[in-house]
C-alpha cells in the first residue's frame, strides 16, 4: 500500500471518529465541550419517538382510531411487551418504572438504529452544506451514554433512601455483606462493607454506559472498515474484474453485518432497559 493510500485511510477513519464540537476534546473529561451532532440527533430522535407515540395515544383516547393496524398496532405491541417485562422484573408499585423503561428502550434503540445508515450518507450531506464533521450515532458518544446512565444511578439512590429510609440505606452500605454478632468485630467490617457496597453502586452507571458504548463503537468501526475495501483504490477500480469482485464482497459483507447488527442494537437497548429496571427493583427491596 502506498503512503498516500495509508494517509487516505487514516484521514477517513479520523473523520468518522471526530465530532462536530465547539472545541477540541483535549482531555477525557471536559464539561465545556459540546458535541453538537450528538445533541441534535438525540433531540431529533426524542421528538420522533415521543411525538409518534403521543399521536397514537391521542387517537386512541379520542376514539378516532380504528382497529389496531400498521404503526398503531406496532406501538401497542411495544408498550405491552415493555409492560410485561417490567411486571416480570419489578415487583413493587411505582408508576414511573414502566414509562421510564419504555422511554429508555425506544430512545436507545433509535440511537443505535442510526448505525445502520450508510456510514458516508449523512456526513457527506453535511460536507456539502459546509459542516466539517458529523457523527450520527448518539450512543457512540460517551457523553451521551453517561448522560443516560447517571439519571438511573440517581434514581436508584433516591428510591433506596425513600423506601428504606436514610438509616436503612446507611445500614445497607455499612453492615453487609460481612456481618458479625460481635459489635466490635462488626465495627471493623464497616469500612470494608462501605467500600464494597460503594463500588457496587458506582459500577452500575459505568456498566450501563460502557457496555452500550463499546458495542456500538465496535459496530460502527466494522462498517467503516468495510467501506475501506473500495475506498483504498477508489471507484475507478470497478473497471477491472478484481475490482468488481471486491465491490461485490463489500456489498455482501456489509449486508450480512447489517442484518447481524440489527440484532445487536435491539439487544443492547433491551439490556439497558432491563438493567435499569433491575437496579430500581433492588432499590425498592426493604430487606
Amino acid at each position: 500500500m502506498t503512503a498516500s493510500g495509508s494517509a487516505r485511510i487514516g484521514e477517513y477513519v479520523t473523520e468518522h471518529l471526530t465530532y462536530l464540537s465547539n472545541k477540541p476534546q483535549t482531555s477525557l473529561i471536559n464539561f465545556t465541550v459540546i458535541n453538537y451532532d450528538t445533541v441534535f440527533f438525540s433531540v431529533l430522535l426524542a421528538v420522533l419517538f415521543a411525538g409518534s407515540f403521543y399521536w397514537v395515544a391521542r387517537r386512541m383516547a379520542s376514539g378516532t382510531a380504528s382497529a389496531p393496524r400498521g404503526f398503531q398496532s406496532f406501538v401497542e405491541l411495544v408498550v405491552e411487551w415493555v409492560d410485561g417485562q417490567v411486571k416480570d422484573i419489578f415487583h413493587g408499585t411505582n408508576p414511573l418504572i414502566a414509562p421510564l423503561a419504555l422511554t429508555l428502550f425506544c430512545w436507545v434503540f433509535l440511537f443505535n438504529f442510526m448505525d445502520l445508515l450508510p456510514v458516508d450518507l449523512l456526513p457527506g450531506i453535511a460536507h456539502t452544506i459546509g459542516l466539517p464533521h458529523l457523527k450520527v450515532v448518539p450512543s457512540n458518544d460517551l457523553n451521551c451514554v453517561f448522560g443516560l446512565s447517571l439519571p438511573v444511578f440517581f434514581l436508584t439512590l433516591y428510591y433506596s433512601i425513600k423506601v428504606k429510609g436514610a438509616r436503612g440505606f446507611l445500614a445497607e452500605l455499612t453492615l453487609q455483606p460481612f456481618t458479625s454478632k460481635n459489635v466490635f468485630v462488626q465495627a471493623l467490617f464497616v469500612p470494608i462493607n462501605f467500600l464494597l457496597e460503594s463500588v457496587t453502586h458506582l459500577a452500575r452507571p459505568l456498566s450501563l454506559a460502557l457496555r452500550l458504548f463499546g458495542n456500538m463503537f465496535a459496530g460502527e468501526m466494522i462498517f467503516v472498515l468495510l467501506a475501506l475495501l473500495t475506498l483504498v483504490h477508489g471507484y475507478p477500480m470497478l473497471g477491472t474484474l478484481s475490482g468488481w469482485g471486491l465491490a461485490i464482497m463489500q456489498l455482501v459483507l456489509t449486508f450480512a453485518w447489517g442484518v447481524f447488527h440489527l440484532l445487536i442494537i435491539t439487544l443492547q437497548a433491551f439490556i439497558f432497559m432491563v438493567l435499569t429496571v433491575v437496579y430500581l427493583s433492588m432499590a425498592h427491596e426493604r430487606h
